[in-house]
């Protein structure tokens, strides 16, 4: 049986045969559960990362992943060892953090992935405040794939994800930015409860089927709504509802605040209790103490403050 012994004499050694880059690459195959998305991690092919778990494995004398299904799965040597490497490797980068000093100007990219609907709220502003920090930064709005955002963090396909509040798991760190509600709108020129759910209304998805943000909420309370129109976007609807006497529009407000209203439409409270909607930033655990994602996220900060 593998044992792990705490020592307090280090044996210099033993580091003849030990290679401290298989390491991260251990951690990373541990998390991912996969050697393909650990590489991407770590910026190397699938072919080096298959090698140096071949090496790691040689030295520890434990084949440390086997292949289930899809995923590589720790062996019992691995889930005794995987918080011992960790704190390990924190130790290492605290040390490193001392001496380095970050220089906003090496960042070259903000890459942001973000629903379309929400990215007028977020990217006029983002760009406008680190133009004011005279930084020269591309900025890279992506679409936001709720299926994908945790692998999408964790490989660095994207710096954060900008979303309304929801779980995406233990690793994945969560900061609000900003609070919205709902309105509706309708050629109506009076609402009430009665009116407002007898009414034929237009929904927005993107989402082929599912229930709605706000029927969620609605039918929590036992209240139901007729949807007669499910389209993609809110600027469509505001177009249909200029067409249709009759309907009515339920949307986050400051989403509307950017988008074209026909004088013919009149803005109004919803009728009944919804909750207010938090929307914010999502970064990998892993990157918290990373000194170019606390900058960014920082200054992220300071704009919705």
């Amino acid at each position: 049986m593998n044992m792990i012994h705490n020592n307090t004499h280090l044996d210099l050694s033993i580091f003849n045969h030990v290679d401290i880059n298989l390491y991260p690459l251990f951690i990373a195959i541990y998390e991912q559960k996969s050697i393909s998305k650990a590489a991407k991690v770590l910026f190397i092919t699938q072919s080096a990362a298959s090698h140096a778990l071949q090496r790691l494995r040689q030295h520890l004398q434990d084949d440390l992943f086997v292949r289930v299904g899809s995923k590589m799965l720790p062996t019992p040597f691995a889930e005794q060892i995987y918080p011992t490497v960790q704190n390990a490797l924190f130790s290492f980068q605290d040390i490193s953090k001392q001496k380095q000093m970050f220089d906003p100007n090496s960042i070259q990219t903000l890459r942001v992935a973000v629903h379309d609907e929400i990215e007028p709220i977020i990217f006029p502003r983002l760009i406008q405040h680190f133009q004011k920090l005279n930084l020269n930064i591309q900025f890279l709005s992506t679409k936001l794939d709720r299926k994908n955002v945790v692998v999408d963090l964790a490989t660095q396909q994207v710096d954060f994800v900008i979303d309304l509040e929801q779980n995406y798991g233990e690793k994945i760190n969560y900061q609000n930015l900003v609070q919205d509600q709902f309105v509706m709108c309708s050629q109506h020129k009076q609402m009430n409860r009665k009116l407002y759910f007898s009414s034929p209304h237009i929904g927005v998805s993107s989402r082929r089927t599912g229930v709605l943000l706000e029927d969620i909420y609605l039918n929590k309370e036992q209240y139901n709504r007729q949807i007669f129109l499910r389209c993609q976007h809110y600027s469509t609807a505001l177009q249909v509802l200029a067409q249709y006497p009759e309907a009515i529009l339920t949307i986050p407000k400051q989403i509307l605040s950017h988008l074209n209203i026909e004088d013919c439409i009149h803005i109004f409270d919803i009728p009944v209790d919804l909750p207010v909607l938090n929307m914010g930033i999502y970064w990998h655990q892993a990157l918290s103490e990373n000194s170019r994602h606390t900058f960014l996220r920082d200054e992220i900060f300071k704009i919705f403050a």
